[in-house]
């Protein structure tokens, strides 16, 4: 049995309150229509009963012309006689009844020529009570006049029972509709207390569980899907970010550790000015490595937070890539390679200058700082071109590359291979770079360049985005 505060709470749903809404529609539009057909009907039996009296009226006319009164009175005490609804009434010029099954009508109807609804009562009925008839009063020569009409009790009747119908179904519809409705608002609050009792659940912090999924695919199947594959989202979110945080605390340890070691050796070992100076510098440039390690992460908080998307406007990717490999060149001829780029026109993308401007000299930097051959001298090329509706950027190098086991993981914040450990560095700028393409709604990827490292990198010209 369903309490008052369950029943109460399945009347308060706007699944409830829906279906009343639609079956009070639906129940106006039912009257409306039955009500039209009532008139149609009541219109249509009044057509009928008119056009029996007019074909009645006709045939004692032809009667009168043929026989004379004598005659009309035999034809009109014939048919008087007859258990039918028609009525009859023959009066002398003077207004006296000679003939008919007519007891009594208002006063002064039989001397007005032409039809109307008047009560009446028959002459071979005892009931005083009288009923109502469609009449039409016909004057003959020599001044006789002659009364012919039918009840209108079947026109009430016709209306009667259509009402009765009317009325009959309009209380199936209401208490179909009412059943109809407090299943759908049952099944309603069933589905939504299961997702409220869920949605608890996740709040309390247990991140696994889903909303159920009926396979209906109705509007709580889409919200469901939509709901879960944002909690999915999060749930990434939230490993990354322990992830980030492990990283961080462990990478960040050895840097802040020879921080201290180096403020230490100063407390110990520093005894002038030039040697405090030689400390404050070690210190200046640790602290400086740990500026641009957060400054990196910021960088790739804000790309993967699609920040900066009010701030993207059209830029020409050759341009661009021109600008960058022009600020590196003379980092490449240190490191003795040859930097070297091709771009045929331009290639304008939806973005952000600075941080494409930023990713690409990461990939530079990293091309330069592990593209060189081991026996000296090799070259980093730089390709800006269109492919179908992308813009196509790659940057390759003739180094030792990377083992394609490790290429996706290289992507990853800190992420530092064994070879690269001895060299500057924190992990994060390909990590930054691929943040940054994933702003731009393209996609990176890392080849082999037999030998060396090909990055390419795809992102949706101007025309595919628009």
């Amino acid at each position: 049995m369903w309490s008052v505060k369950a029943l109460g709470r399945l009347l308060r749903t706007t699944a409830f309150k829906l279906a009343l809404g639609l079956l009070a529609v639906f129940a106006l539009a039912a009257v409306l229509a039955l009500g039209y057909g009532v008139w149609q009907a009541s219109r249509l039996v009044q057509s009928q009963i008119a056009e029996t009296v007019d074909a009645e009226i006709a045939v004692l006319r032809e009667q009168y012309r043929l026989g004379g009164l004598r005659q009309l009175v035999v034809v009109v005490e014939d048919r008087a006689k007859q258990a039918n609804s028609l009525l009859y009434l023959l009066t002398s010029p003077m207004g006296e009844p000679l003939i008919g099954n007519i007891g009594a009508i208002p006063p002064g109807v039989i001397n007005q020529a032409g039809v109307s609804e008047v009560p009446y009562s028959r002459a071979d009925s005892d009931i005083v009570a009288r009923d109502d008839a469609y009449v039409r009063v016909e004057v003959l020569s020599g001044g006789f006049r002659l009364l012919v009409g039918r009840d209108l009790g079947e026109r009430r009747r016709v209306a009667e029972v259509i009402t009765r119908s009317v009325l009959s179904a309009l209380a199936l519809v209401v208490i179909v509709g009412l059943l109809g409705g407090f299943f759908v608002a049952r099944r309603v609050l069933y589905r939504l207390d299961a997702m409220t009792a869920t949605s608890r659940r996740i709040m309390a912090g247990d991140l696994t569980k889903r909303l159920m999924v009926t396979g209906a695919g109705d509007e709580f199947d889409r919200l469901a899907l939509a709901t879960n594959a944002m909690l999915d989202r999060i749930g990434i979110l939230m490993s990354e970010l322990k992830e980030v945080s492990d990283n961080i605390a462990h990478d960040l340890r050895t840097p802040l550790t020879r921080l201290r070691n180096r403020a230490e050796e100063a407390l110990r070992t520093a005894h002038d000015e030039a040697g405090w100076r030689v400390a404050l510098e070690g210190i200046i440039e640790e602290s400086e490595g740990l500026t641009r390690t957060f400054e990196a992460l910021l960088l790739i908080a804000r790309a993967e937070a699609g920040a900066v998307r009010d701030h993207m406007t059209t830029i020409d990717l050759a341009a661009m890539a021109t600008d960058v490999v022009e600020l590196y060149e003379p980092v490449a001829e240190e490191a003795d390679l040859e930097l070297k780029l091709e771009a045929s026109g331009p290639v304008e993308i939806h973005g952000h200058r600075e941080l494409m401007g930023q990713a690409l000299a990461n990939l530079l930097d990293n091309a330069i700082k592990h593209g060189g051959a081991a026996g000296g001298g090799s070259m980093v090329s730089v390709t800006v071109e269109r492919l179908g509706d992308k813009a196509r950027l790659v940057v390759a190098d003739r180094g030792q590359g990377i083992p394609e086991e490790d290429r996706m993981r290289v992507l990853e914040r800190f992420v530092r291979l064994e070879e690269s450990k001895s060299r500057p560095g924190s992990g994060l700028g390909l990590s930054l770079a691929a943040a940054v393409v994933r702003l731009h709604d393209g996609d990176i990827e890392l080849q082999d360049n037999a030998p060396g490292l090909r990055i390419v990198v795809d992102i949706p010209l101007v025309q595919a985005k628009t």
